[in-house]
């Protein structure tokens, strides 16, 4: 029973890092990368679909992305939809080909992407820490249904601190990796 309560909490945990690394994958650096555009949707043929799914994403050179329609009629749409999303991107269009270029960040813009970032960290740190104590409510009922006993749910606590600490630890880690790609000129 306790094993099962601290796997629940690990996958669990796992899967509140793996948000976090979506949310960091969105938030560019001073490099282009595709996956800032994979959370972009495009109208294609009535239905809403992620832009990787209407066209190929390519990086053409550090600051350039280049974004080649499957569809020649879908050039207005994709272009659009790059335009209206979240990133402040301004995408250039030459016959089929639409590329996306990326300003150069701004010290200001660096350091507000920082806190930004600092941010998701906690949101991640907060849900990691909620489902430990759900883990830890679990242990609970089942020593007040006296299923186990105190030491068992101690040592149940402890596992699930440590599987607690584990997760926090590697979303430190990955913040630390991703305010030094921020800051890096």
């Amino acid at each position: 029973m306790i094993n099962d309560i601290k796997q629940d909490a690990l996958s669990r945990m796992n899967k509140s890092i793996e948000a976090f690394k979506v949310e960091l994958s969105k938030i560019r650096t001073g490099r282009a990368h595709v996956s800032l555009l994979n959370h972009i949707t495009v109208n294609f043929y009535g239905s809403e679909v992620p832009l990787g799914q209407a066209a190929n994403l390519s990086v053409e050179d550090a600051r350039t992305l280049t974004v080649t329609p499957w569809d020649k009629s879908m050039v207005a749409a994709i272009e659009k939809a790059i335009m209206s999303s979240d990133l402040g991107l301004n995408p250039s269009t030459a016959g089929t080909v639409i590329r996306v270029s990326m300003p150069p960040l701004t010290e200001e813009r660096r350091r507000e992407l920082v806190k930004v970032v600092r941010e998701l960290a906690e949101n991640s740190r907060i849900a990691v820490r909620n489902i430990r104590r759900d883990a830890n409510n679990d242990l609970k009922m089942l020593l007040k249904d006296k299923d186990i006993s105190e030491d068992e749910d101690h040592k149940g606590q402890d596992l699930v601190q440590q599987v607690t600490n584990q997760s926090t630890d590697e979303i430190e880690a990955l913040l630390q990796t991703k305010e030094k790609e921020l800051m890096e000129i």
